[in-house]
């Protein structure tokens, strides 16, 4: 199986990039998965339960970075053990750029080999499994690197300053500051009174 693709995330490089290398982001980011724990400095260890068709399994794998340039990518090996569901492995080149609008583009590029009970169910299957598998993946990690509501606002255009041009809407904001001070001032001196 070949899949290669590229996805648009909205938020920098450098922030997909630890995305990318952070087990607790990708352990939410993937769909199923159990267990994601780093065993050395580029090799992890999982846990993912997963359904492809007729078969579901819980698939126990390494992972392994190599070729690793970062923000710019790196490679992934995989090889997962799925029981008498079959295995996975392969490996999958990431690459990451700089998109319009601040985003950042990834691009993938997977070859696998699958065997047992999954090589069964046929490729167009185990295709769309990993497509909508991959759809999940990215959706869940823009919906993590999505500015917050005050991320939003902070990076938000400022508005457009009108001119006024009728004379007594040009005073109304004198008027307006010259009573909140008037106001203010007036509470002061009811407090210092007492």
């Amino acid at each position: 199986m070949e899949i290669t693709q590229t996805r648009i995330v909205p938020a920098s490089p450098e922030r997909v990039w630890a995305a990318l290398n952070d087990p607790a982001v990708l352990k939410l980011c993937v769909p199923g998965c159990v267990l994601l724990e780093r065993t050395a400095e580029n090799a992890y260890r999982s846990t993912i339960d997963a359904k492809v068709g007729p078969v579901s399994a819980r698939f126990n794998g390494n992972l392994s970075l190599a070729e690793v340039l970062p923000p710019s990518g790196y490679t992934l090996t995989f090889d997962g053990q799925g029981g008498a569901a079959g295995f996975a492995r392969g490996e999958a080149k990431v690459a990451l750029a700089p998109a319009p609008g601040s985003a950042t583009s990834v691009t993938y590029a997977v070859r696998a080999q699958v065997g047992g009970k999954l090589a069964q169910v046929g490729s167009r299957l185990v295709d769309g499994a990993a497509a909508k598998l991959a759809d999940d993946f990215f959706a869940r990690l823009s919906e993590h690197l999505a500015p917050t509501p005050v991320e939003a606002v902070i990076a938000a255009p400022a508005p457009v300053q009108v001119p006024v041009t009728h004379s007594w809407t040009r005073h109304l904001g004198r008027l307006i500051v010259f009573a909140a001070v008037v106001a203010i001032i007036a509470y002061l001196y009811s407090k210092g009174a007492r």
